[in-house]
């Protein structure tokens, strides 16, 4: 018997309660499920007058129609008429229930929204205010990624929710309350890091549990914008160690104890599993390094570090076996192997629920899986398992009406979106696939992947102003190790606390599976098609889902003519990938027989000299690892004999990452003035994990690398007075390759700059083809030094819109009335620059021309000699 006979022999309009059944799906739910989602959202920080009036018309007008829908008679009015219509008055009854879901969340919305009115804390955040304070925390402490600020890299903050209990003023006026705050612990310290948790000067706050009750002192200030969830924010001095007033909750420090004790099992494991594993399993990011963390924001795979409804189904598939068969007597799972009876298994799989949520922490899609779990396993023990879609929309109302806040959290949107589509869009087109041929564990895949992101990218692009391209392989291509690596995962969380030698054994293997998710993140996110600009906010959204319905609707009538998917898929990798040789035919980039390349990385400096077939030699790494990598991916370096690295200021060194990732290095030199020692220490650790030695440059040395060489001109050898600043002790190269001469200049400051030029390794030093110009082209320039210099090309690297005004009017005049053309990344974008070429106007958008030589001429008038050949490659 077919499924639509199953589904009609039944007498239902629903069918029964066969799990394969087909049959019209239960959208009952979904209007009031959508009216308390809509009606939470805005009345959060609506006037008190009107919620009121809200819920008082929503509720006397359902009674109206309630009482209108029971004077006549609804006992017999139930049943479907002729034609499967249902009798005006189930509409009535419908619409009063989209309105009483409608007024209980503009009612809970409203009681929320008093809390951040309530006592004395707002108005004290309006006079930032010092105040002592008794809080009871409420969320995890979670470290801020670490930002590059220019020279330095920002140390991270430490944040946590917390309600205020009771606040004490300056004059000693003590008053309870219970408004919630966002608690900011700032501290200068540079050994912060998602490594270095052990040393941090703030590890007694980010080892604080929720349900925990400490007393601080710090400064009251208004929420950074409207709408947030607390009522102010206190910053603490992070030198000041919380006093602890209150314990927290036994299921708490159960909680706790389970999640050190993962951390614990995987720290023996390579840098990737020992920073993903904890995150893929329970959430836990704070290892996870910024780099890595913008590779799974770059692929759209952030899904999987913020714990959702895959890691619960997972779970529970292994107790219960697949949902599917749940309830016949061939039922799988370690349940029914164990003997446990249907309705036993689905208490147990409750209270695993429960223990996840405490354990993964009560995050929008952790409580979106939960009460999706708790109500599929309620239909299941109570036999009445119809549809997940009432599930879904239970759920969204349930926790719209517990918690209205949830109503504006972009992650509880992109969680019941992604779970929408992958129970109506993916059903439908992995039929649709398999239809076509597809295996069927690939179309399933498959639709699943691209249903989600078909949903999910206009929200995404709202909030990213960007959409990735790489999303849904990368997102198959993951799949693969999710659920070995989950599994293995929450074994390693159970067994810790009574065996954690088996933990650590359980944790290695599931570190491959991790490793391999990481891989995939970072191949994604360096491939220089993986995504594209988009409009932000919600107009950009909106067009990004008409774009996204034209393409739903071609991809229909593509899929019926093999040729044209084989056609698209090749132009898809083209697109992405895009290979060397195809880029160099179409886009003129990398140029053939390019000499030195200048790296769009942002406010940063990464300069690439061509040393031989696949190899350069990199001068500086930017401040971004996946803009450094992507650049040398397109310029086709896979080995670099020499990466130097002038100074240890951020924005030269942060990107290092990304040049040693999968590439044959063979040294790494940098300056022997250690400023600063966090940015240093940062250099030493990346070339002992990928076992590169580091050595120091010194002026006089002369070094050869194919048809490139260089002589370092600064700083000098031997003792020196101290450098005023690491700009001061910049390492600068001569270069010479095909017949040109750079001067890579680094960031040295006028007073170094004018010593560079009384050195007796720039004695000889006369004018130069190529100008790296010192400090991203700030004012900070020797005008003696660029007419000694006195290039034909000046080359400045810098970021688009930087808050210091990089480069500085002063400068591009300075070297324009020396005779220079300049050319900065931040409206060029990377430039390469080959040896010879014809007299011509250097052009954009990949092609090339030819840069003259006006040196020496004061009317500025190109004097006879040989070009430089330029190609840019436009930001």
């Amino acid at each position: 018997m077919t499924r639509a006979a199953v589904h009609l022999a039944s007498g239902h309009r629903l069918g029964a309660s066969h799990p394969r059944q087909e049959g019209p799906a239960d959208l009952r739910l979904v209007p009031p499920a959508l009216a308390a989602w809509g009606s939470a959202a805005l009345m959060l920080d609506a006037p008190p007058r009107w919620a009121i009036a809200t819920v008082a018309v929503a509720v006397l007008t359902a009674g109206v129609l309630l009482v209108r829908w029971t004077a006549r008679g609804a006992g017999g009015g139930g049943q479907p008429q002729a034609g499967g219509r249902r009798p005006r008055r189930w509409g009535r009854f419908t619409v009063a229930a989209v309105l009483l879901c409608a007024a209980g969340a503009a009612a809970s919305a409203a009681l929320h929204g008093a809390d951040l009115r309530r006592g004395p804390v707002p108005s004290l955040a309006g006079e930032y205010a010092q105040v002592k304070a008794e809080l009871k925390v409420t969320s995890d402490p979670r470290l801020t990624r670490p930002r590059v600020a220019s020279a330095h890299t920002m140390p991270p903050t430490v944040l946590l929710d917390a309600e205020v209990l009771r606040v004490t003023e300056r004059d000693g006026a003590s008053t309870e309350t219970r408004t919630p705050v966002l608690v900011v612990v700032r501290t200068d310290s540079q050994e912060a890091g998602p490594d270095r948790d052990s040393v941090h000067p703030a590890a007694a706050w980010t080892a604080l549990l929720p349900s925990t009750r400490v007393r601080v002192e710090g400064r009251l200030a208004p929420p950074l914008s409207g709408g947030d969830q607390v009522a102010a924010v206190l910053r603490v001095d992070g030198e000041r160690v919380p006093r602890t007033v209150g314990a927290p909750t036994g299921a708490q420090r159960i909680a706790g104890r389970l999640r050190g004790g993962l951390r614990e099992a995987t720290d023996g494991l390579p840098a990737d599993a020992r920073a993903l594993l904890p995150g893929l399993v329970v959430g836990d990011t704070s290892r996870v390094p910024a780099e890595l963390d913008q590779a799974f924001r770059a692929t759209d795979l952030t899904h999987l570090l913020a714990v959702s409804g895959a890691n619960l189904t997972i779970v529970l598939v292994l107790l219960i076996g697949p949902p599917g068969i749940a309830q016949r007597a061939e039922r799988r799972g370690l349940a029914p192997k164990l003997g446990i009876p249907l309705r036993t298994t689905a208490v147990l799989g409750g209270a695993l629920t429960l223990g996840f949520v405490i354990v993964c922490r009560p995050d929008p899609s952790v409580l979106r899986a939960a009460a999706c779990g708790l109500i599929a396993l309620l239909a299941l023990v109570t036999g009445r398992r119809r549809s997940l879609i009432p599930a879904l929309a239970t759920a969204v109302l349930v926790l719209v009406l517990y918690d209205p806040w949830l109503a504006r959290s972009h992650g509880f949107l992109l969680s019941v979106l992604a779970t929408g589509a992958l129970l109506t869009l993916a059903p439908r087109w992995g039929e649709a696939l398999r239809g076509r041929g597809v295996p069927a564990r690939w179309a399933d895949a498959l639709a699943a992947a691209a249903a989600a992101q078909a949903v999910c990218a206009p929200v995404v692009a709202v909030l990213a102003a960007r959409v990735s391209l790489v999303a849904v392989p990368c997102n198959l291509l993951a799949e693969l190790a999710v659920a070995p690596a989950t599994v293995l995962g929450f074994a390693a969380l159970a067994v810790a606390p009574v065996a954690m030698p088996a933990a650590k054994v359980l944790a290695w293997v599931a570190g491959w599976p991790a490793e391999w998710i990481a891989g995939i993140a970072r191949t994604g996110a360096a491939l220089p098609g993986n995504g594209v600009d988009w409009s932000g906010g919600w107009r950009g959204g909106l067009g990004l889902a008409g774009v996204t319905v034209v393409l739903v609707l071609v991809g229909r009538r593509i899929v019926r003519h093999p040729w044209l998917i084989v056609a698209c898929a090749a132009l898809f990798f083209l697109v992405v990938v895009q290979p060397a040789p195809v880029t160099r035919v179409i886009a003129g980039w990398p140029p053939p027989g390019w000499r030195l390349a200048m790296c769009d990385v942002g406010q940063g400096d990464a300069t690439v000299l061509a040393a031989g077939d696949g190899a350069g030699v990199v001068v500086d790494a930017g401040p971004d690892p996946l803009a450094a990598d992507r650049c040398l991916r397109s310029l086709g370096i896979s080995r670099v004999p020499l990466v130097l690295l002038t100074h240890f200021h951020a924005d030269h060194v942060a990107g290092l990452p990304g040049v040693l990732r999968g590439r044959e290095v063979g040294e790494i030199q940098t300056t022997g003035f250690r400023e600063p020692p966090e940015q240093a220490d940062f250099v030493r650790e990346q070339a002992a994990a990928a076992e590169v030695p580091v050595v120091t440059a010194v002026a006089g040395e002369r070094r050869r690398a194919g048809p490139l060489e260089w002589q370092v001109l600064w700083p000098p050898a031997g003792p020196v007075p101290r450098p005023e600043g690491p700009n001061d002790a910049s390492v600068t190269l001569l270069v010479r390759t095909g017949g040109l001469t750079a001067l890579l200049l680094g960031d040295l400051e006028p007073p170094v700059q004018r010593a560079l030029l009384r050195s007796p390794a720039a004695a000889s030093l006369g004018s130069v083809d190529v100008l790296k110009v010192a400090h991203h082209g700030s004012a900070q320039q020797d005008p003696e030094l660029l007419r000694r210099a006195a290039p034909r090309l000046a080359l400045i690297s810098c970021g688009a819109d930087n808050s210091y005004g990089h480069p500085s009017p002063l400068t591009l005049a300075a070297l324009r009335a020396g005779g220079a053309q300049v050319l900065r990344s931040d409206t060029d974008g990377a430039v390469a620059v080959m040896g010879e070429g014809a007299r011509a106007g250097s052009r954009e958008g990949g092609s090339s021309g030819a840069v003259g030589d006006p040196r020496g001429d004061p009317r500025g008038e190109p004097r006879v000699g040989a070009g430089l050949e330029v190609v840019t490659r436009p930001p």
